[in-house]
């Protein structure tokens, strides 16, 4: 009897350790996501992990480094996805769902989409892209401690963090 009471305990222990362990809002870069309808009809879903500045500065070396692929959040691949074809700052992405990533710069930032979405973020095959284009950063007056991404109705997607913001559009391809 002692022993199936101890089993039992042991087996209830390792449940909460695991369920502690998936407990993704706990994590030092929380999940979070973005889901609007734009007022062409093209519905865009983004899920992305939030990293925070604690002190340090975008663009340098050891910091999402310029001119460097960067994950565009952390922890998993941030995922993009469109329920049409879409013009990405004007070219074609066809519907679908794809892993997001970015190369940051000074007076342009590159923005990969990747056919591969389902990974570990730092994880990537640039042989699997599907499209790149080109955005222009601009400077906030507001400074966001955490990563964010924004979509609005118009179809502005927004990467922000610190004072960096990278703003693209995304329409409907008629």
């Amino acid at each position: 009897m002692k022993a199936s009471v101890l089993s039992l305990l042991f087996v209830a222990t390792l449940s909460v350790s695991s369920f502690a362990q998936q407990d993704k809002s706990q994590r030092a870069s929380p999940p979070d996501s973005v889901n609007v309808t734009t007022d062409d009809g093209v519905t865009i879903k983004i899920h992305y992990s939030k990293p925070s500045l604690n002190g340090r500065q975008l663009g340098s070396a050891d910091f999402v480094p310029l001119g460097k692929r960067w994950r565009t959040g952390a922890n998993e691949t941030t995922t993009f996805e469109v329920d049409k074809d879409v013009l990405i700052q004007g070219q074609l992405l066809p519907a679908g769902k794809y892993g997001l990533s970015s190369i940051p710069d000074q007076y342009s930032t590159t923005l990969i989409f990747n056919k591969v979405w389902d990974q570990w973020g730092t994880q990537y095959d640039e042989s699997a892209d599907v499209l790149r284009v080109a955005a222009t950063p601009t400077n906030s007056d507001d400074s966001r401690e955490q990563f964010t991404i924004t979509a609005d109705k118009t179809g502005t997607v927004a990467l922000l963090w610190g004072t960096w913001r990278v703003p693209f559009t995304v329409k409907a391809a008629k």
